[in-house]
């Protein structure tokens, strides 16, 4: 069986740098503007607002404020790197961006830090992909905004302190349980982002239409968009650049429903927002291992697919509609996505221990 996985229209990872930069435009530059995730929206609020008055309350010349270090983890789609923009927009300072594979030495951390102006905001995507080595040098910076470098080594080896200027970290991951402790005790704020309600999508697809100058799609529309983007923005998003160019090019740009079903049935998206490689997963597990179980990396040899892919990509959203059941033997369709794909259930007992 050939790979599917180029390019998937339901990704939550960006698909290109182009992409990535249109996305920009559909992306709200403050916190009044930012739909969904109302807690961690109120507590980021709570803490922006706080040290706004902190900083107003000092003399001319004395230290600026930071914010506390920030960690957000979750599926990826669903804000952190907007949210990163918006803090620093709110702060009224500086945002640096770079991210854990790219920090691969010392050094490479120093010369980040050492460009941080007082109060500015460092973010680092993918943080728990930060090497051992560049965690030492990040621990004294985020407690007293120091640096401590090593130089020469044996008996000739000292240190010398770097001072940097109060700032604030904001650590995005996908795999939180990958952070080692000491680094995760550091962070002042850690929020965990959900998958956003239908609602919050619609809201969501309502407003970028409006950025991208179509006409505003029917409130039935705006939910069948909103019911197929598997409680993701970014999937939102996209779902509705490729509905508004099939609407340009076959209905003069006309938007409705039918409209909706048609331009996604094109593109092999079901009323659930599964694509052709989340089907193809749950069809192999049912005729290929009987409905399973069945170890990832058997089904991922049958498939030929990455198992990395499968696991990060595909699994987390057929688990969450409960579709998948991960049992201590394996993979195993339940009985729920037997039905969505009109097969009859294997098995009767789904009561198996999931962890």
């Amino acid at each position: 069986m050939g790979t599917m996985s180029t390019e998937r229209l339901i990704s939550s990872s960006p698909a290109s740098e182009i992409e990535d930069q249109t996305n920009w435009a559909l992306r709200p530059q403050s916190l009044d503007e930012y739909i969904g995730q109302a807690e961690l929206v109120e507590r980021v609020l709570i803490a922006v607002q706080a040290v706004q008055a902190r900083q107003e309350a000092k003399e001319e010349g004395e230290p600026r404020e930071h914010l506390e270090h920030v960690l957000l983890h979750g599926p990826p789609g669903l804000g952190k790197t907007t949210l990163a923009h918006v803090i620093a927009t709110e702060l009224g300072t500086n945002l640096h961006v770079t991210s854990g594979p790219a920090l691969a030495r010392g050094t490479d951390l120093v010369a980040a830090l050492t460009r941080l102006g007082p109060g500015d905001v460092l973010f680092i995507d993918e943080i728990h992909r930060l090497p051992i080595a560049v965690e030492e040098f990040i621990y004294p910076a985020m407690e007293d905004f120091r640096i401590d470098v090593c130089l020469d080594t044996g008996l000739n080896a000292r240190t010398v302190q770097i001072k940097c200027a109060p700032f604030t970290l904001l650590g995005a991951t996908t795999r939180a349980g990958l952070l080692s402790s000491p680094l995760r005790s550091r962070f002042g704020l850690v929020h965990h982002l959900k998958y956003y309600s239908d609602d919050d999508l619609m809201h969501i697809v309502r407003r970028s239409s409006g950025l991208l100058e179509m006409n505003t799609p029917a409130d039935d529309a705006l939910n069948t968009i909103a019911s197929r983007s598997r409680g993701t923005p970014r999937i939102a998003n996209r779902l509705l650049r490729r509905i508004r160019d099939y609407a340009q090019v076959r209905h003069d740009g006309e938007i409705n429903t039918q409209i909706v079903n048609d331009a996604l049935a094109l593109e092999g998206i079901d009323q659930l927002g599964l694509d052709e490689l989340d089907r193809a997963y749950l069809s192999t597990i049912y005729n290929i291992f009987n409905g399973g179980p069945a170890g990832l990396e058997a089904i991922s040899a049958t498939m030929n697919e990455d198992s990395g892919t499968l696991e990060d990509v595909v699994e987390p959203y057929l688990l969450q509609i409960g579709f998948l059941a991960r049992t201590k033997r394996g993979r195993q369709i339940t009985a729920l996505g037997c039905q969505h794909l009109g097969l009859k259930p294997i098995h009767t007992d789904q009561t198996q221990s999931i962890f």
